[in-house]
């Protein structure tokens, strides 16, 4: 911990190892386990299915090269919101961490932590699914004792990001080798006739938006910019390493999926991975849930690492409750976010569909990206000035934009209900921000309670305020 005239900041501690490791990590989470029946749920073809992961993860490449410009460009912690905050201003930056809050974080934690259930619970019903009561507990106890490790110390959070980054890539390469020598052996049946299918504009978009969130991730080690040793030039790189790991691991293990599960397997499975090693590996086909509930586990650590970040930003700007910038005196970490997070995704987790979730908050996630991509164009046009160690094409945001328009408007069209309850949670945020955000008449009472509350969680958690000059480099040990 550095205090200089009572200053406590975040430290530089995340390293281009660390970095490429929280991309990963955060990616190959629970979407390569969950997402491939959704995939083929939509499309009833291997060979479609295929192309879309291959272009979702080309898609998802484009897109983090584009965030790598806004991450050189607004060198900050914060990510999406920091970007929508430049370009736009407070009213749609306050409505982007509105939706997040209430909506795209807690999902995807929840998803990702009910997929960790999943399998965890697998082996001990291997003859049928495990009661849904179980898969929500677990999910909540897998959030829970994360959050506890991220409050305890940054250095251990990164550490468990690392070693299940490493263990998650283990269980796909044996997938992946497990596929390729079945295939070999002449397993080429589950390929006949493997473009017919569903190709109308509707199922795609669906299909691609399961593809699309297995890559779910890409911009996360934007959300932590400030943390992250010399961003300029590890920032992209980070990108550059992870992207193409992912894109290739993924479309071989679907292909290695494919190879051995069955089209009426593949639909029927609430675990295909599951299914798969029950085929291939016979008397340690119990390893195969083991290895995606420790992927999927270490899935959950990093989102709720960055979630934990973007609502400090968040609140150092006044659009959160300023305890929420807090950090610990000593671990310098940020505890009232990190809690707060973790209470947001429990309310999640009695919802065991994770394919209703998925498409629950697709659509405002994709127009939140939207939103950053359109924030770059602005950027270059308002701020030229502003200093851009990286400039991609100014046809790859374009391309992304007009992408993301077109999933965001094929889906209100073929699931107006998701459309219209996401646009409802956006709207209701206006509200909240001129009565709790732009007014400045603060009741007596009102800020009594503030006041006393903020007091509370600083005892209770021992923390205090963030210093807003935190651009340093630091590299001491935390107190561990």
């Amino acid at each position: 911990m550095e205090e200089d005239s009572n200053r406590v900041t975040l430290r530089r501690k995340i390293t281009l190892a660390n970095g490429v490791a929280l991309i990963v990590g955060s990616i190959v989470g629970s979407g390569i386990f969950v997402s491939p029946a959704g995939v083929f749920l939509y499309t009833r073809s291997v060979a479609a299915s295929l192309i879309v992961w291959t272009l979702s993860g080309v898609f998802s490449a484009v897109g983090a090269v584009c965030f790598a410009e806004l991450g050189t460009c607004i060198a900050r912690s914060g990510g999406d919101y920091a970007y929508i905050l430049e370009a736009f201003g407070d009213l749609p930056a306050f409505l982007y961490l509105w939706v997040v809050l209430l909506v795209i974080r807690p999902c995807t934690q929840a998803v990702v932590a009910l997929t960790f259930a999943q399998y965890a619970a697998k082996p001990f019903f291997p003859s049928c699914q495990p009661p849904t009561v179980a898969v929500s507990l677990l999910a909540a106890g897998c959030l829970c004792f994360l959050t506890a490790v991220n409050c305890i110390s940054v250095r251990w959070s990164m550490r468990v990001q690392n070693v299940f980054t490493w263990g998650k890539l283990i269980a796909l390469v044996a997938i992946i080798v497990a596929g390729v020598y079945h295939m070999s052996t002449g397993g080429t049946s589950n390929f006949e006739n493997a473009f017919e299918g569903n190709y109308d504009v509707g199922s795609m978009a669906l299909a691609f938006y399961s593809g699309l969130f297995a890559f779910g991730g890409w911009n996360f080690l934007n959300f932590v910019t400030e943390e992250l040793q010399d961003p300029y030039k590890n920032l992209p790189r980070a990108i550059w390493i992870a992207m193409p790991i992912v894109t290739l691991i993924y479309v071989l293990a679907n292909l290695a999926y494919f190879a051995v599960v069955s089209a009426e397997e593949m639909l029927s499975s609430a675990a295909v991975a599951v299914t798969f090693g029950n085929k291939m590996f016979g008397r340690l086909s119990w390893t195969v849930p083991v290895f995606v509930a420790l992927s999927t586990f270490g899935g959950v650590n990093g989102i709720l690492f960055t979630s934990s970040r973007l609502f400090l930003t968040g609140a150092q700007q006044g659009h959160l409750p300023a305890v929420f910038s807090y950090i610990h005196v000593k671990r310098c970490t940020p505890i009232p976010s990190l809690v707060v997070t973790c209470l947001v995704s429990l309310a999640m987790v009695s919802n065991s569909n994770v394919f209703t979730l998925i498409n629950y908050f697709s659509l405002v996630l994709w127009l939140s990206i939207g939103a950053c991509i359109a924030a770059l164009l602005w950027l270059r046009v308002s701020q030229p000035q502003l200093p851009r160690p990286i400039r991609v094409h100014t046809a790859l945001p374009v391309a992304f934009l007009l992408c993301s328009l077109f999933l965001i408007t094929v889906s209100a069209i073929t699931e107006p209900l998701n459309a219209v309850i996401g646009l409802l949670v956006i709207v209701a945020g206006i509200p909240v921000y001129y009565v709790f955000v732009k007014s400045k008449n603060e009741g007596k009472a009102r800020r009594k309670f503030n006041e006393s509350m903020t007091v509370f969680i600083q005892k209770l958690f021992n923390v205090v305020s963030l210093d807003d000059d935190n651009h340093r480099d630091d590299y001491e040990d935390d107190d561990e």
